[in-house]
């Protein structure tokens, strides 16, 4: 059966680095970090952005307005196009205003990433129901391999799928109880790595199956999985995060051997940077050339597997891939071959993956 080409036709990154994907891009390849310390803790939050567009809409959903926007004005993408679906990608939402708002039905609504959906649907002039994904830090992957399979279908043409999370006392709170934050700028696979920095960003990417777009990079294939391990601990073995990547590459009817460079989740907590590396292991892919972001961003949850891979997608465009910031020392177990200076290489396929609480797991494969 011939599967459906499924083009990257644009994107948007909307981080505190800057408010598009070439300035983004620009700024880490200067190795240029987001992430500050904020009290007991490093993270990347967003200063004095203007984000104010005039509405009712929270800081997430603005975020939200904002990516799509640019994204929308590259790709001359109309919205209202009944063959157009949007994809709404976050893990917490609104979930702040639990901590300024009275308690009430009327909240329950309010918070519910379905209401934020529609409204940015709406702001856009979006014809179809939004379809939302919240599965932890996987969201951002998973939205893109969920357009993927759509565009497959041949139901929608076009799939906009965007991505945000902000940082809240009550997302703090949560990962400072598993005591998995840092106090300086986290070091993914670092032997002396000792925990996650927390980041706020957008990111959309829109994807197409028209054939006008043929040239563009592919989304090749995707898998999921779940470990069912534990609702924060990750498999102690990989084999479930493996399953997802050799699922992708499967899907995308490529092996191994095909992958040049892997964007790794990479959170620098002590078990995932583990587990992953295990996986990368039993998917024969140690030697493959592997770098996190998350020094640069911090773990922007609900958007990471967005942005990260819209920036993977740029730096195969470029032929530079970025390093790993912090990484100095192997300190896992299974050796893998973690980037630590910028990389000039013509790569034709690439990994991202991506895990998160739950024991959920996730592999996208892009390409040439």
């Amino acid at each position: 059966m011939i599967k459906t080409d499924v083009f990257v036709v644009a994107d948007n990154v909307y981080t505190p680095l800057g408010k598009t994907t070439t300035e983004n891009f620009s700024n880490l390849t200067q190795n240029l970090s987001a992430v500050k310390r904020h009290g007991d803790h490093c993270a990347a939050f967003f200063g004095d952005m203007d984000l104010n567009d005039g509405t009712a809409c929270t800081k997430f959903e603005q975020l939200l307005i904002a990516s799509i926007a640019d994204a929308l004005k590259q790709g001359n993408i109309d919205a209202a196009d009944s063959h157009t679906v949007l994809i709404v990608s976050s893990t917490k939402g609104n979930i702040s205003l639990l901590e300024t708002e009275e308690n009430s039905p009327g909240l329950q609504e309010r918070i519910a990433l379905s209401t934020s959906a529609k409204l940015v649907a709406a702001h856009f002039g979006f014809v179809n129901q939004p379809v939302v994904i919240s599965n932890a830090c996987v969201s951002g992957v998973v939205a893109i391999i969920t357009a993927m399979r759509l565009l497959r279908t041949g139901q929608y043409e076009t799939a906009v799928v965007v991505g945000a999370d902000v940082i809240s006392e009550f997302v703090l709170s949560g990962f400072r109880s598993f005591q998995a934050l840092s106090a300086e700028v986290c070091r993914p696979f670092d032997k002396s790595r000792d925990g996650l920095n927390l980041g706020e960003g957008a990111a959309t990417m829109i994807l197409s199956s028209h054939e006008k777009y043929a040239g563009s990079i592919k989304v090749l294939g995707g898998g999921i999985s779940n470990d069912a391990n534990h609702i924060s601990g990750p498999s102690r073995t990989g084999e479930e995060l493996a399953y997802a990547i050799n699922r992708s590459l499967m899907d995308a009817g490529l092996t191994a051997g095909d992958i040049e460079f892997i964007s790794a989740h990479g959170t620098a907590t002590l078990y995932n940077d583990e587990m992953e590396a295990n996986a990368i292991g039993l998917s024969e892919l140690q030697h493959v050339p592997l770098n996190s972001l998350k020094g640069y961003y911090g773990h922007t949850l609900g958007a990471a597997g967005l942005i990260e891979s819209i920036i993977s997608i740029r730096s195969m465009k470029e032929g530079l891939f970025l390093p790993t910031p912090g990484f100095n020392e192997l300190g896992v177990t299974q050796t893998v071959n973690v980037c630590s200076s910028q990389l000039n290489i013509s790569a034709e396929n690439i990994l991202k993956t991506a895990s998160g609480f739950g024991g959920c797991n996730a592999a996208v494969v892009f390409g040439k």
